[in-house]
């Protein structure tokens, strides 16, 4: 619940308070570990395991957090691995700025391409509670791209959830050993049901919808690879 995050960094300083923020100092430590998918994705193809999580440890106002997402194939000898690593600090009632570094690992066809970037983003709640993670980063070549991720969850009841998610990347340069062309690269679009047995564990099913474009599309079509694809997914979301 990543926007459970956010509201416990105010919970300890009083909302819209420059009183009590004035007086507390940020001197307690908190932590967090939440797996937002653990999933298994049937697309018929390579039909990946994926995830998606974060942590971080840190006072009110100011954190280290830890994100990473990924997948790997279950059919052939492929994947790709995201690790951030960003210190981050509360600016408003519901919004912190993050900043940091990025490492990318895709290997598969008997080849490994990494990657180092530098991050600059923003992570908070929108009017409406929409959960809004903007983000730019720079790689160690100079290529530039950017990732927008929004999600919000619809109670259907106290314990069954719906989550829509959108995510847009886009990129600057082309960089094609990572198979990534300029322009609009991708939007992905999920949705996933969830039932909260408990708050801290609630599996789920869905569906996820990816659709490359522009560049992107024209180099997977030379690598003989499909430029969409619609993939039922199943898995767990837990946070400790």
């Amino acid at each position: 619940m990543r926007g459970l995050s956010l509201l416990l960094a105010m919970g300890f300083t009083g909302v819209g308070s420059t009183v009590v923020r004035a007086q507390i100092m940020d001197d307690q430590i908190f932590s967090l570990v939440q797996f937002d998918q653990v999933e298994y994705r049937r697309d018929g193809v390579a039909n990946p395991v994926g995830w998606d999580m974060y942590a971080w440890v840190g006072g009110d106002f100011t954190r280290v957090w830890l994100k990473s997402e990924g997948d790997l194939a279950t059919v052939g000898n492929e994947g790709d691995v995201e690790v951030q690593l960003l210190y981050s600090r509360l600016f408003s009632a519901f919004w912190e700025w993050q900043v940091g570094g990025r490492v990318d690992v895709q290997y598969g066809g008997g080849r490994t391409e990494t990657r180092v970037l530098a991050v600059l983003g923003l992570e908070g709640l929108a009017p409406y509670w929409f959960e809004v993670e903007p983000a730019v980063f720079v790689s160690h070549k100079g290529d530039v791209s950017a990732r927008l991720t929004t999600t919000y969850d619809m109670f259907i009841t106290q314990r069954a959830i719906a989550q829509p998610r959108v995510e847009v990347n886009a990129a600057v340069q082309s960089v094609a050993e990572f198979g990534i062309g300029s322009g609009l690269n991708d939007v992905a679009l999920g949705l996933r049901l969830r039932y909260e047995f408990r708050r801290e564990y609630a599996p789920y099913i869905g569906v996820n919808w990816t659709q490359l474009l522009a560049g992107t599309a024209d180099l997977a079509r030379q690598a003989g690879a499909s430029t969409g694809e619609v993939a039922l997914v199943a898995g767990v979301r837990m946070w400790f």
